[in-house]
């Protein structure tokens, strides 16, 4: 059964332990799957680098970018999120309570042509699910870690709004 609706919805990421802190208010495609199961696709903003020319200091803006799309695969139990779209950067992060899950990162260069993947890993110490039948709240309290270096402790919440 696949059905779909558009809301408005926040995500947020915070660190616990480090000065990150991000939110977007943005809409996203709500489509039901299956019992329990749902996928939640956004655009998220380009994040853009405003740099200073020296001469005149005044800012030069940024050209562009293409726009991402930010997909999560939400499950009581897993969530699986991946971003692709702009041609340089991607990543895919998969967790579920009590493991280790896996973190991907994809890099190419300008001629799209060499790319460079880096993994890390995650543990995922909560994943909370509410609201029926569509979930209206979602909040992930994980790990990310490199090897034995731990990389932060991180919050990431999900609310749709009605």
């Amino acid at each position: 059964m696949l059905t779909y609706q558009r809301k408005p919805i926040s995500l947020s990421l915070i660190s616990t332990d480090l000065p990150i802190w991000s939110i977007v208010k943005t809409s996203a495609t709500l489509y039901h799957k299956d019992r329990d199961k749902f996928h939640i696709l956004l655009h998220e903003p380009a994040i853009t680098d405003t740099k200073v020319s020296y001469t005149d200091e005044l800012p030069i803006l940024p050209t562009a970018a293409k726009p991402r799309l930010l997909w999560l695969e939400v499950s009581l139990s897993r969530i699986i999120m991946t971003m692709q779209g702009n041609g340089k950067y991607s990543y895919r992060h998969v967790w579920q309570t009590g493991v280790y899950g896996i973190c991907r990162y994809w890099l190419q260069d300008d001629s799209l042509n060499l790319h460079h993947q880096l993994q890390l890993r995650n543990f995922t110490r909560n994943l909370q699910v509410l609201g029926k039948p569509i979930p209206d709240y979602l909040r992930l309290e994980y790990e990310l870690w490199s090897q034995q270096l731990r990389m932060g402790h991180y919050v990431l919440e999900l609310e749709i709004h009605q």
